[in-house]
């Protein structure tokens, strides 16, 4: 098993571009068992979890083509012949659910794996079954899978339960191609659901409102095809940019790919990190020493919640005690007892996490638990005095591009080790 051994000490300097967001590309994937034409989906990033997608659509009958090196994939779904997303795929990316609502919506039945748990808590699918069941489908659970059929599906009101993004990017999928008119109330407003909804348009959806609460999607008989570029992974961005501000360096950052950011970059600003641009890149100067400041995660545009673990890392040595409180997922603290392995000094109450910073931490060997811990303890191996050795790294791989390669170019001392 591969793991990164990090010699601390180095600041980061140079310049950075994100790779296209796995968030995003998941779902422009899946939908494109909408359509029967050909699709070509640029800035496609090479991970693992883009792997796992593109087996699962071929695995059910789409041609496809995928050109690692320039993030190209071009996809032809006509032939599309098995309805099932079987347990062997979901179970190793949640997002495999994805697919429920493009097959009820263009073949009226999808067999799709229940996903389970997760390292960071539950995320049960309930309000993707429920928009999907008022858009006119039988639901049946049996056997640890959902069975959806439907002759045709027809447009409805859906009042969202609670605010989620794959819940959301579900529905929408399926009620571009019902019957009529369909109102989501409660809907997701990440950029995420903006761009999947930009790429639905692209190949003929009516939708208005994404970015919002309220979405309308009047639909379609069927779709053509499409070509389009993912956006740009805000948390990846937010990740390096946090790398930045930690290890006091200055790195420049395609305005671009910082556009989702506002808050973690206010935050920024409150630590001491300085931030100017010149219209195209945005510049970031991290101070000698970080003042802590509080963070607190919800749904955008809030502090995102897959940047918490990598804030966190940051507090762990700024000057002053800073609160972390997690307000999406329940279980999303499992990063904490590596840190403090490091040194960190950091005590959880529930939801809440109170840091009071160190002077600095040690290099240690430590073992991550999903992706976004995986990516604080990098970080934090980063500013450690020594050697931090992070096994398990096949959760970064899931959400980051080339990340040892990105980080060494940035003049970090980081070696991936086969296992």
């Amino acid at each position: 098993m591969d793991s990164l051994r990090i010699e601390g000490g180095a600041r980061l300097t140079g310049s950075f571009r994100a790779s296209g967001a796995k968030n995003a590309a998941l779902p422009c994937l899946a939908a494109t068992l909408l359509t029967s034409q050909p699709v070509r989906l640029t800035n496609v990033p090479a991970l693992r979890d883009i792997r796992t997608m593109t087996a699962l659509l071929a695995e059910m009958g789409a041609r496809l083509v995928w050109d690692e090196a320039t993030g190209e994939i071009t996809l032809d779904c006509s032939g599309v012949f098995r309805l099932e997303a079987p347990y062997e795929l979901v179970r190793t990316m949640r997002a495999s659910v994805l697919c429920l609502g493009p097959l009820v919506a263009r073949y009226g039945h999808a067999r799709v794996s229940l996903p389970g748990g997760c390292a960071i808590g539950e995320r049960p699918i309930d309000q993707h079954l429920a928009g999907i069941e008022a858009l006119g489908a039988r639901i049946d659970l049996s056997h640890g899978y959902v069975d959806a059929r439907a002759r045709r599906l027809v447009g409805a009101r859906i009042p969202m339960g609670l605010v989620t993004v794959t819940g959301t990017m579900n529905v929408v999928m399926a009620a571009s191609l019902a019957r009529g008119e369909s109102e989501i109330d409660n809907a997701a407003c990440e950029p995420e659901v903006v761009n999947l909804c930009d790429f639905l348009r692209a190949m003929g959806a009516e939708i208005e409102g994404d970015g919002t609460p309220t979405i309308h999607i009047q639909g379609r008989e069927e779709f053509g095809g499409g070509d389009f570029a993912v956006m740009a992974d805000r948390i990846e961005a937010g990740t390096y940019l946090i790398g930045c501000a930690m290890t006091g360096g200055t790195v420049s950052f395609a305005k671009a790919d910082l556009a989702h950011l506002a808050l973690p970059l206010a935050l920024l600003r409150r630590a001491g990190v300085e931030i100017a641009g010149d219209g195209e890149t945005v510049q970031i100067t991290g101070p000698e020493r970080l003042t802590a400041v509080d963070a607190t995660t919800a749904p955008y545009p809030a502090f995102p919640t897959d940047l918490q673990a990598q804030w966190m890392a940051a507090m762990a040595t700024a000057d002053g005690v800073s609160v972390v409180r997690e307000e999406v997922f329940e279980n999303r603290f499992m990063h904490v007892a590596e840190l403090m392995r490091m040194g960190a000094d950091i005590r959880v109450d529930g939801a809440t996490a109170v840091v009071r910073g160190v002077d600095s931490l040690s290099g240690a060997p430590v073992m991550a638990t999903d992706l976004r811990a995986s990516a604080s303890l990098v970080l934090a191996g980063l500013i450690a005095r020594g050697e931090t050795c992070l096994a398990r790294i096949y959760h970064l791989d899931r959400g980051y591009e080339h990340l040892e390669e990105k980080l060494a170019a940035l003049g970090a001392r980081v070696v991936r080790e086969r296992g």
